[in-house]
């Protein structure tokens, strides 16, 4: 069971009073509220510094309760759940790895009946206290293993969606398909029979052409950025289908539009090669995770630096771009004595693409301090090493 005197008004204004600064020495006191332990309001403190920025809805609404922080490692947050509630259509879904169940809450904007199956009992029980309390009346929460539920039940589903576990019983973060919680792969059968369109989630850090070999029928693959990071990825299988699979990149943190190719196309595409000219193009991390590194080029008409270099160049600028768009005000040929006349000291944002030194040795080399409006990429072109002055262009989105 949960403790619902943790939504009683003084426990909250105790929490929230204490969101900010070092909580620790909070363990060893005693709890001011007779009905509530010391460590359950450490456990609420703890949850929603976790997630003030990536939850600001739940963040907000101080009738929430939080499952302790681990729970909410992998919960998705409100940009990324609201993306995934863009693909699902239909009127049923069942998510059967429901957890603090946020994707579960942006897919009953979308779809009439959800069910949220979740096998720890007080996390079930808090995603069904926080769904009431953000009327979210359409979501059923069953507390079952969601792969067990489906075994049980004949009804068939518009849509199944599963974010398995990527820890082991020793709370050890694992990447690999065949290590996940449920392993997808040994279920795909059992999966394919309720429902035609399966939505997985999988982790950032895993390699997209591995993933496909133990995911069959997968149609499209969507490469989820925010804020310069790739966040999930989210493979879209159905039932029977042998086309060509779909990448999309997506960058939730501005307006440019979604970025697709094929893994065909990439390898066919032949990219020209050359010299920094104007503008410098520095693709969206989803871009680069998708692995369209010459078709980017091509499909915008760009010069590459280098096979190795993932950035490129135009004279003219292009509109659209997947990515953020630099204007070179400088080329510096690498050589540590003139760099150390030009920079030292400098206050510079530095970036770094394919350059033998790392950023923290060059700063530390060059006396180099964070800051200002410029950028300074530390690249290879042509197999040289070299440096380009810059400032951001303003893409208004």
């Amino acid at each position: 069971m949960i403790n619902l005197n943790l939504n009683k008004k003084q426990v909250q204004d105790f929490i929230n009073d204490h969101l900010s600064g070092n909580i620790n020495y909070l363990i060893f006191k005693k709890s001011p509220f007779e009905e509530i332990k010391m460590a359950e309001l450490v456990e609420q403190i703890e949850a929603k510094i976790k997630i003030r920025k990536k939850l600001p809805t739940w963040y907000n609404n101080d009738k929430i309760i939080y499952p302790n922080k681990l729970n909410l490692e992998q919960s998705s947050s409100e940009k990324t759940a609201k993306y995934k509630s863009s693909i699902v259509e239909g009127k049923k879904i069942i998510d059967i790895t429901g957890g603090f169940g946020v994707d579960s809450f942006y897919f009953s904007k979308k779809i009439n009946r959800v069910i949220h199956c979740e096998i720890n009992k007080k996390l079930s029980n808090i995603s069904s206290h926080n769904a009431s309390v953000l009327n979210a009346k359409n979501i059923e929460n069953i507390t079952i293993d969601g792969l067990k539920f489906l075994k049980q039940n004949e009804e068939i589903f518009d849509w199944i969606y599963i974010d398995p576990s990527r820890r082991n019983e020793k709370k050890q973060k694992k990447i690999l398909i065949k290590d996940y919680n449920p392993n997808i792969s040994d279920h795909i059968e059992t999966l394919t029979k309720k429902s035609k369109n399966i939505l997985v989630k999988l982790s950032p850090m895993l390699d997209i052409k591995s993933a496909l070999r133990n995911l069959k029928n997968t149609k499209e693959i969507h490469v989820v950025g925010l804020k310069g990071e790739v966040k999930e990825l989210l493979f879209i299988i159905e039932k029977k289908y042998e086309g060509e699979i779909i990448i999309k990149s997506i960058n939730l943190s501005t307006k440019q539009p979604i970025y697709n190719h094929k893994f065909s196309e990439e390898f066919k595409s032949i990219v020209s090669y050359g010299k920094p000219l104007k503008y410098l193009y520095e693709p969206n991390s989803s871009v680069l995770k998708a692995g369209a590194f010459n078709l980017i080029g091509l499909d915008f008409d760009l010069h590459k630096l280098d096979p190795n270099t993932h950035l490129y160049t135009s004279i003219e600028f292009k509109n659209n771009f997947p990515g953020k768009v630099y204007h070179i005000e400088e080329i510096i040929k690498y050589k540590k004595t003139k760099i150390n006349k030009l920079i030292n000291g400098l206050k510079i944002n530095l970036k770094r693409r394919n350059f033998p030194k790392t950023i923290v040795e060059f700063k530390k080399e060059h006396k180099i301090k964070d800051g200002g409006n410029k950028f300074m990429f530390l690249t290879t072109c042509d197999k040289k090493p070299i440096i380009l002055i810059c400032s951001c262009v303003d893409l208004k989105t």
